[in-house]
């Protein structure tokens, strides 16, 4: 299962103030550390603090906090929600040409099945059960285009 770039990035960023949680950080030094173009991240910051899951604030002395929603969040929830695939596969061809197979077909049945037991699983975690542990440095995530 993979998940959508912009789940990606709305994930990174809660672990990212997950892990400095007494601090307001700037949507540029959050782009920086998880290597993420900073339009991306600001994309993310708008949908997260419409979610309740970030404070920000504006101005020179401005960032994003983590709030106690944020912490809380369900990480299934957040990426089924973020998550605007209607099916795993697509059984319409890019001509417009459904699948001759689509009458008998049972994957797409059992898919999203395995989407929703993927789902279920991240649905046992939060957000803060990702960021908490002994050691808290960063990660190297990898890059996106």
């Amino acid at each position: 299962m993979k998940l959508s770039a912009f789940a990606d990035v709305c994930l990174r960023t809660l672990m990212f103030l997950g892990s400095r949680r007494d601090q307001q950080v700037t949507t540029k030094d959050i782009a920086e550390q998880i290597g993420v173009p900073y339009n991306h991240v600001a994309k993310a910051i708008v949908e997260l603090r419409n979610r309740g899951a970030l404070d920000v604030a504006r101005g020179r002395y401005g960032g994003s906090q983590i709030t106690g929603a944020g912490l809380q969040l369900r990480v299934g929830t957040l990426m089924r929600d973020l998550d605007v695939r209607e099916d795993v596969v697509d059984c319409v061809s890019d001509a417009g040409v459904p699948c001759p197979l689509l009458a008998a077909c049972a994957l797409r049945s059992a898919l999203r099945r395995a989407r929703e037991a993927f789902y279920a699983e991240l649905d046992l975690l939060s957000v803060e059960d990702l960021t908490t542990g002994s050691v808290r440095t960063l990660l190297p995530f990898p890059t996106i285009p």
